[in-house]
């Protein structure tokens, strides 16, 4: 690891005026309570021997929207820092990316890289992606505060330390301080360097090589977060770094490595600094690893003497704390010198991976292979991932890869749900896999958060094709208790040229439950001299209900040299299963073949005809037969054409399913309508409307119920039911309060309903203006100073003060409704200056937004202002 070094200086006469300092560094964060709400926290750093106080902040919330918050926390920090902290929740409007911005007048006087500072305003932004479908997030917390110092001429770096709770992607580049709205400040320029002046991308480290100067500067760092190659987010650090002159040096850190380390493994080292001045040294360390709620690592100091200081990092971490990027760990060292305090920074990178599973067998059965492997050891993972490649890799990880790499030749083909699964087939999404080829396996262990361990031990498996050979595994006949499947093999060739296999020769008929079943029972031996017996009748057995598989062996059963020659055939019977729905049945091919059926054909019985019809064909695994009367009854066969596709293998087999019979029942319900709700603010009515475009959807629909919620969170209930299908709009008049959720519901005749729509929510029909002038003459007009407000305003924090700051009105009263006086006159024309804390109901809630401005009053007789002029 690249050294990080910089100076830490306490002041001891070189301090700048006080009354030139007091916002000197902030940032925003947030934390996502739900898909539209969001806790927001504003930390500040400002001058602790400045008279100035912020005990709340205004926020806007690039909605349209502003609101207060309280300080919650002042907490003395080194350097004469206080740390400000302000929390406030904000929920809103939709989805959509927002800029959040704090401001607060003003900079302190004389920063050097900007022009007039102590007339330019602080400010500091956030901002957030607020979209449903990226998940819940919260911002990277920034462990390091900004009180650092530098020294002319010496390496300065700062790190913010930030750490990702979600474990996302983080980068970081250096941006321009702001003003007020969180506009760029007009001539700005960064710090002057000796040599370099930049941010690295990927550590956060802000490196300032070296100061050319003494004096204050404000600098600002982009934090930006990413998930799944997107930018969700940016948090913005502006800080001040004040620079001295100073002869002492710093203490020097040993070098650090990074770790990739597998749960359980300890990480334990000794974090040694030595100061060439003899000073004392005082060691710390910030990083998310200590704070992680669970398997916390642990730094503590072990000895200190002048001139060196030990401490030891321990920290063994458990699956928890897996995710897919590393922690960062920041050490810092502090010398004692007598004017002022340096300080040397490293950092180092610990990515904690999930242990490898371990896979014991991949086992041919038919066209599927079983995987099987070793448990886990833990609760705390969703499942595991299986990866598969033709032929056998050479992708050989180190210690520090998770997951499989695209370039190994890897595709993953399945999911295993469960911490607790040790067992997965591959169907190859119910194709089959293809004879003849080699499959090479892995799996990995995949966490709640998406990370993936790594990978398992590879295992090389192929399809076995049988001796015998399966051709024929069809249904004769369906019973619960009499059915039968006919067995057809093809007859091994060539055994009279392995000089072992002698004959006499004996097949074992084996059958297991389900055509993926693998309880192999023995049902029957056949002694054979001359091969020919190639079919096998199972009998009394139940196909009404269930399919069954079969694996064929063949013996050499001379006395003295008994043995199994190849490998065994297997395969299984076609099932079919129907499920009735409304004026259909939907059909399921179920089959566990090591040859490729390429066609299926429906066969449907005719009462008038007593035979079955041909219906319709399909090469997929599912079909629908349409346009049935609910409530008859009708049976169904399927047949299956098919062929190996090895050269010399059997072609056009032909297989039969059971009988299987369905009655069509209206057990669907429509689907759910589209919806769109407006409101009508004069009429004090939301309209909802909604349409459905599937015509078959349509053609079932009875009527539908609407539903709604004053609130955007809680339960939806019905207000009105509409028993006719054409009918696509509703009027819903809430009351004062025009606002709220609206969903719909479709049902048919016997009462199926469908899913909800869409909840669509409609915020408060709210305006609130207060007039820039009004004449208070006795003329009868624009004699009051009246607010126009909606119902939605319940009060009003309204105070007016004049030119010197002196209160002469106040009122809670929405409409304001001032006469013009004080203390029983009218006031002397002129501008007047007010504040106003407006607290509408919206459909979060109680909400306060913030006004402020002027009113110009004039008192002249006859002074007309047609029309007036407002301003919210």
């Amino acid at each position: 690891m690249a050294k990080r070094l910089f100076i830490f200086i306490i002041v001891l006469g070189l301090a700048f005026p006080a009354e030139a300092t007091h916002n000197r560094a902030g940032e925003i964060t947030y934390k996502q309570l739900s898909d539209l709400s969001f806790e927001f926290t504003i930390t500040t750093f400002t001058y602790s021997l400045s008279l100035a106080d912020r005990p709340r902040l205004e926020v806007d919330w690039g909605d349209n929207s502003t609101s207060i918050a309280e300080r919650i926390e002042k907490v003395l920090l080194p350097n004469f820092y206080f740390r400000n902290t302000y929390v406030i929740n904000h929920t809103f409007p939709g989805p959509g990316v927002y800029k959040v911005v704090v401001q607060d007048p003003n900079r302190n006087l004389g920063v050097v890289n900007i022009p007039n500072s102590v007339n330019v305003v602080f400010s500091i932004q956030t901002i957030l992606t607020v979209n449903p479908a990226i998940g819940l997030n919260q911002t990277p917390l920034l462990l390091n505060p900004p009180y650092d110092k530098a020294a002319k001429g010496k390496l300065f770096i700062h790190n913010p330390a930030a750490f990702d709770p979600d474990g996302d992607s983080l980068s970081y580049k250096l941006t321009v301080c702001t003003r007020e709205d969180g506009k760029p400040i007009e001539n700005y320029t960064y710090p002057p360097a000796t040599n370099a002046f930049y941010v690295d991308s990927i550590t956060g480290d802000l490196v300032w090589d070296t100061p050319a100067d003494t004096g204050a500067y404000n600098v600002a760092i982009e934090i930006q977060e990413w998930r799944d190659g997107r930018k969700i987010s940016v948090v913005v650090r502006d800080m001040q770094i004040d620079v001295y002159d100073t002869d002492n040096e710093p203490p020097v850190n040993d070098p650090l490595r990074d770790w990739c380390v597998e749960v359980g493994d300890t990480v334990d080292f000794w974090f040694v600094s030595n100061d060439p001045d003899g000073d004392m040294v005082q060691q710390s360390s910030t990083s998310g690893v200590y704070n992680l709620g669970t398997c916390d690592a642990v730094f503590t100091r072990l000895d200190s003497v002048a001139g060196r200081s030990i401490s030891r990092f321990y920290w063994i971490p458990c699956h928890e704390t897996v995710r897919q990027q590393p922690y960062d760990v920041i050490f810092k060292s502090e010398d004692t010198g007598t004017d002022v305090q340096l300080v040397d920074i490293d950092n180092m990178k610990i990515k904690v991976l999930g242990p490898p599973p371990v896979l014991s067998t991949a086992v041919p059965e038919g066209k599927v292979m079983r995987l099987t492997w070793e448990p886990y050891g833990t609760d705390f993972i969703a499942g595991f991932a299986i990866y598969r490649r033709e032929g056998a890799s050479t992708f050989a990880p180190d210690s520090c890869v998770n997951g499989l790499p695209e370039w190994s030749g890897f595709t993953r083909v399945g999911f295993a749900t469960g911490a607790e699964t040790t067992t997965y087939s591959d169907t190859n999404n119910g194709d089959g896999l293809d004879f003849g080829v080699e499959y090479a396996y892995r799996i990995v262990a995949v966490y709640p958060n998406g990370t993936e361990s790594k990978t398992s031990n590879e295992l090389v498996s192929s399809l076995v094709t049988g001796v015998p050979i399966i051709r024929h595994v069809t249904v004769t006949s369906t019973d619960v208790a009499n059915g039968s499947i006919e067995l057809i093999w093809k007859k091994p060739d060539g055994l009279d040229t392995i000089p072992t296999v002698t004959g006499p020769y004996e097949y074992l008929i084996y059958r297991a439950n389900d055509v993926s079943g693998t309880d192999f029972q023995l049902i029957t031996s056949i002694q054979s001299v001359d091969l020919n017996d190639t079919v096998y009748i199972d009998n009394l057995i139940n196909t009404s209900i269930r399919g069954y598989i079969y694996k064929v062996e063949l013996y050499n059963d001379a006395p003295g040299n008994r043995f199994l020659i190849g490998d065994p055939g297997i395969a299984s019977s076609l099932f079919l299963q129907a499920s009735p729905g409304d004026r259909k049945v939907r059909f399921t091919i179920s089959r566990n073949v090591p040859w490729i059926n390429t066609r299926y054909d429906f066969f449907r019985y005719n009462e008038v005809t007593m035979a079955y019809d041909s219906i319709g064909s399909t090469n997929q695994l599912e079909w629908v037969d349409t346009g049935l009367e609910n409530g008859e009854n009708y049976c169904y066969y399927v047949r299956s054409y098919g062929g190996y596709v090895i050269e010399g293998y059997p072609t056009g087999l032909i297989n039969f399913s059971q009988i299987t019979c369905a009655v069509p029942e209206d057990n669907e319900p429509p689907c759910p309508p589209e919806i769109w709700v407006s409101s009508e603010c004069d009429s004090l009515y939301n309209l909802v409307t909604w349409a459905i475009d599937d015509r078959e959807c349509f053609d079932d629909v009875a009527g539908y119920r609407i539903y709604y919620r004053p609130a955007r969170e809680g339960d939806l209930e019905e207000i009105m039911e509409i028993n006719n299908p054409g009918v696509f709009s509703y009027k819903h008049y809430p009351g004062m309060r025009v606002a709220g959720c609206y969903g719909v519901k479709a049902y048919d005749q016997i009462g199926n309903e469908s899913g909800m729509s869409v909840v669509i929510c409609v915020d408060s029909c709210d305006f609130f203006e207060i007039p820039n002038v009004f004449t208070p003459n006795g003329d009868g007009i624009n004699d009051m100073l009246v607010a126009r407000a909606s119902s939605m305003v319940e009060r009003v924090d309204f105070k007016l003060f004049n030119r010197t700051g002196q209160l002469i009105f106040a009122t809670e009263e929405p409409r304001l409704n001032w006469d013009g006086t004080y203390k029983g006159k009218i006031v002397s024309p002129g501008i007047y200056f007010y504040h106003c804390d407006v607290y509408e109901m919206r459909i979060t809630g109680l909400e306060l937004f913030h006004l402020s401005g002027f009113v110009h009053v004039i008192t002249e007789k006859g002074a007309v202002v047609t029309p007036p002029v407002f301003k919210k």
